[in-house]
Order: C-alpha cells, then sequence, then structure tokens
C-alpha cells in the first residue's frame, strides 16, 4: 500500500484515519477525496503530521469523472471508503442524499476502481489492490436486552433510511468480490467519538451546550444501550484490517462496552465539573432534558469483536472512561474550531428543526 485514497477524509473518522496514516506509516503517500459537505472542514486537516505527504482533492464520490482522473493520476492501489451521509435524525427528514451518496457513491468507486485495477491496468497493479469499505453496526437493526451481540453473521435488519443505505453499499461491495473477485474488506463498527467530531452527534453536542448553559437534550428515559469506540482505536482497527485481513471478509469493529445514553451523558458532565470546576453550570448533570424520542429508534446495540481479536490480533486500547476524558479534553482546548462549528448556518438551522419540535433546548 503506497498511494492510499481516502474518500471523506475530511470528516470525523476520515481525518482521524488520515492522521493516523500521517503518524504511524512513513512510506505512505494519501490522497483525500471530500465533498465538504456540512460535516466535512478543511479544519480537520490543519495539524497534519507530514504534509507533504497528503494531498486534497475536492470533488464527490459520485463524480465518475474526477474518481477516474484521481486514480490514475496519483496511482492509486488501495481506497479507503469512509464518504457517507451518516446521521440517523437527518435521514429521517431527508433521505434522498443518503441513498444517492451512500449507494450510488459507493458504487461509482467500485466501478472505477474496478476499471482502472483489473481492466486498464492489469496486470501491473493487481496484485496489491484493496477496497475498505467502512459500515456501521446500524445495518443489524436492533437488539433486546438479553440478545447476543451482532457478528458477522448477524442478518441485516435495518430500521433507518441511513442503517438501510449503508445496509445497501455494504451489499453492492460483497457482490464486487463474489461476482467480479474484486479485493474488499468491510469494517462494521460501534459508535464513535473523539476529536473532531462533528457537534450535532450525541457526545459533542452535549459538550459544546454543557459548556454554554445549553440544556442536554435525552431522547427519551435515555436507556438506550451504544457500544463506545475510541476514533483512534477504530483507525488502528481499520489499518490491522488493511494489512492482514482476508479479502471477501468482513471484520465487527468495537469498544467492548454497552453503557445506557444517560450514563455516558452523566459521565461527561461529571468530567466536566473537573476539568472545569470553577464554571457556574455546575453541576452539569442538572442541565439534562429528557425530550420526546425519534421515530424507529433502535434500543440496543452491542458488538461481538471476537472474530477481530482472534484472526488479526487487534482490540481496543482505550477504556470508555479514558477516551471519555480524552474527548473532553479535546474539545475544551480546541474552542475556536467548536466556535467555527457552531457558527455554520447549517448546523444552528439542523439544531432548530431536530431538536426544538421535541422541547425547547435553546
Amino acid at each position: 500500500m503506497n498511494n492510499i485514497l481516502v474518500t471523506g477524509g475530511a470528516g470525523f473518522i476520515g481525518s482521524n484515519f488520515v492522521n493516523y496514516l500521517l503518524r504511524t506509516e512513513p512510506g505512505v503517500s494519501v490522497v483525500n477525496l471530500d465533498k465538504l459537505t456540512y460535516a466535512g472542514s478543511l479544519e480537520n486537516l490543519k495539524a497534519l503530521p507530514d504534509p507533504g505527504r497528503h494531498t486534497f482533492v475536492h470533488g464527490d464520490i459520485c463524480d465518475q469523472t474526477l474518481i477516474e482522473k484521481t486514480l490514475r493520476e496519483y496511482q492509486i492501489d488501495t481506497i479507503v471508503h469512509f464518504a457517507a451521509e451518516t446521521h440517523v435524525d437527518r435521514s429521517i427528514l431527508g433521505p434522498d442524499r443518503f441513498i444517492q451518496t451512500n449507494i450510488v457513491g459507493t458504487h461509482n468507486l467500485l466501478k472505477c476502481a474496478r476499471r482502472y485495477w483489473f481492466i486498464d491496468e492489469a496486470p501491473a497493479i493487481q496484485q496489491r489492490v484493496r477496497f475498505h469499505h467502512i459500515s456501521t453496526d446500524e445495518v443489524f437493526g436492533s437488539l433486546g436486552p438479553d440478545e447476543p451481540p451482532f457478528s458477522e453473521r448477524t442478518p441485516y435488519a435495518p430500521n433507518s433510511p441511513y442503517a438501510a443505505s449503508k445496509a445497501a453499499s455494504d451489499h453492492l461491495v460483497r457482490s464486487y468480490f463474489h461476482t467480479y473477485q474484486f479485493p474488499v474488506t468491510i469494517t462494521n463498527c460501534s459508535n464513535n467519538y473523539g476529536p473532531y467530531q462533528f457537534l450535532e452527534k450525541l457526545l459533542p453536542l452535549m459538550i459544546s451546550n454543557a459548556l454554554q448553559g445549553l440544556p442536554l437534550p435525552v431522547y427519551g428515559d435515555g436507556k438506550q444501550i451504544r457500544d463506545w469506540l475510541y476514533v483512534e482505536d477504530h483507525c488502528q482497527a481499520i489499518w490491522t484490517v488493511l494489512k492482514r485481513g482476508q479479502p471477501g471478509e468482513t471484520y465487527n469493529v468495537g469498544g467492548d462496552n454497552q453503557p445506557i445514553n444517560l450514563t455516558v451523558i452523566e459521565t461527561l458532565c461529571d468530567i466536566l465539573d473537573e476539568l472545569r470546576p470553577a464554571s457556574k453550570h455546575i453541576p452539569h448533570r442538572s442541565l439534562i432534558q429528557h425530550v420526546p424520542d425519534r421515530p424507529g429508534h433502535d434500543r440496543r446495540y452491542a458488538m461481538d469483536i471476537s472474530k477481530i481479536k482472534r484472526e488479526l490480533g487487534w482490540q481496543p486500547k482505550h477504556s470508555l472512561d479514558e477516551g471519555l476524558m480524552k474527548t473532553v479534553s479535546w474539545y475544551l482546548d480546541h474552542p475556536d474550531w467548536v466556535e467555527q462549528i457552531r457558527s455554520q448556518g447549517d448546523y444552528q438551522s439542523w439544531i432548530e428543526k431536530n431538536y426544538q419540535k421535541r422541547g425547547d433546548i435553546s
């Protein structure tokens, strides 16, 4: 792997992965393709290590001409595909762009890469290529309280337009392996958290609101269960799969924990109390406000990560408490980044549309 194309590399997980590669893999050059929608920002790429090995390309994964040109110009031998619309609530209010980006865009990447690697360039490059697709635990649906965690053999049962669009893209990727012997791997990850996560997501929203003394909106009773994965651990898992994973295989990646959402939010509040003892909003738990639940909200996700542990030797390094402390500290240390995101018109209108109808959080 010499020339890696990272799609969505200005977004949350993508920018962390770009940073991880440049910091740990000196022989790798990274081409970063991002459309720079609301969730992607060049601000996320300002502090890259060894930026001379990083090239940014502004564009859309649905643009076939651009994708073909990028693959050839930079002699791409590896694609790591993060680019996606990812927010469940946004998919409920407007599913169209989820279908376009997550399904049509993924197929465009597959089609262009197959043509470049296996038709136009054969056989010079095909022995060292890989297409890695980033997916989600949400394709598996929801678990009951006593059901076993999702494994790689769990049937798909998506419950939101977002989850359905990611399930469809997973099927497309898998079909290219079985139909064309195209070298793919897939990872289905649990809820990521950490630096550079867009403020609409649960944890950064809670941190940002708490610092301003705004209500912390908790859906329903707050007893939804998620598996929380620190983003740096996820990046290491992806690189491990790229180096040692078998083509055609899927690997679950998770943080190996199952707290309820309310517990995670209360822990964030306690960390803020510790790190900002002079805040006039202490105790920050007093800002928690329950709001009506979102439609079709999955109750529980849990990941069985025994396959990636057993076959590839990966496991998460960060406990949830350690990861939450590092995450809160990062947001406290980067107020300019937070303020820039909060000032975006798209972010403000989204908060009004998604939350104020459930209760006044302004």
